[in-house]
């Protein structure tokens, strides 16, 4: 009976450390999605009155669960019957990925930024606030969605020769911990003016404009790496599964570079063909 309990707890302390080890590289290996997830959601959690901040936050990561609540099912069922589907859908990410990724660059130099929300926001009467509120939640909803199947699939993939158990196990802590992770973030980084005027008020001026100042500068950093992350990781897909264009990478370069250069051609070639499709179709219609 006791060798059966000692046997039983040694069993859970492997399957621990398997987790352990297994979260690191998941966590690991969907670490760039989620900056650009962070970057993304505190952009669009900001512009709104400070009473209404939070709720904005709570709605988005009430609607996050629920995205991973479909998400996760869905993969678990994959990874358990058509594995090798796996490599085809991160494939389709990247490239949406790195779609998104030019997009943002090509929206920063032709001044398209969408700074305009806010100003929307703040001109708003009582009337029509709240229906801005609620499309800017269904945004970032959205973008959730988008991203959380690829931090779920991207997390899936590095552990597919893992028992299906130790996936779900393994793939369900990194999705949940992603949720609270990002926004937790968030809710910290569009607080920091409000603990700046607290600060203010309590006379510390110094600590308090340096919050203050500092949050902007903080989301225009993370819109940066966020962008330059999903270049990354699509070029990483790419060359991950698609093992021709690991031929064409440089020799005399670090393997980080080459999957930019990937991520930046391929990304800015699916830019010009959907900006060309949209004029055609667009014509099209007229």
């Amino acid at each position: 009976m006791a060798s059966g309990i000692f046997a039983l707890l040694d069993d859970i302390a492997v399957l621990a450390d398997d987790v352990a080890v297994t979260t690191k590289i998941a966590t690991q290996k969907t670490a760039a999605i989620l900056g650009d997830d962070l970057a993304v959601n505190a952009q669009k959690a900001m512009g709104f009155s400070q009473e209404r901040e939070l709720k904005v936050i709570w709605a988005i990561i009430k609607g996050s669960l629920k995205n991973k609540a479909i998400i996760l099912p869905l993969a678990f069922i994959l990874s358990a019957f058509a594995a090798f589907l796996i490599p085809y859908i991160l494939i389709f990410g990247g490239l949406y990925l790195l779609y998104e990724g030019a997009e943002k660059i090509e929206e920063y130099f032709h001044n398209k930024l969408h700074s305009h929300h806010e100003k929307e926001i703040i001109n708003s009467t009582s009337d029509n606030i709240l229906k801005i509120e609620q499309d800017k939640i269904k945004s970032a909803i959205l973008t959730d969605f988008i991203l959380s199947i690829e931090i779920v699939i991207i997390s899936l993939g590095t552990i597919l020769n893992e028992t299906l158990p130790l996936q779900i196990f393994v793939t369900t802590i990194v999705a949940i911990s992603a949720t609270f992770g990002v926004y937790g973030i968030v809710a910290l980084i569009i607080r920091m003016d409000n603990i700046g005027f607290w600060l203010i008020k309590k006379n510390r001026l110094k600590f308090g404009n340096f919050l203050i100042t500092l949050m902007p500068k903080i989301i225009k950093f993370l819109a940066v790496v966020g962008t330059f992350a999903m270049i990354l990781v699509g070029g990483g897909i790419l060359s991950h599964n698609i093992h021709p264009i690991e031929e064409l990478f440089f020799e005399n370069i670090p393997l980080i570079f080459n999957q930019l250069i990937v991520g930046f051609i391929v990304g800015f070639l699916l830019l010009v063909i959907i900006n060309i499709l949209k004029k055609v179709f667009k014509r099209a219609k007229n």
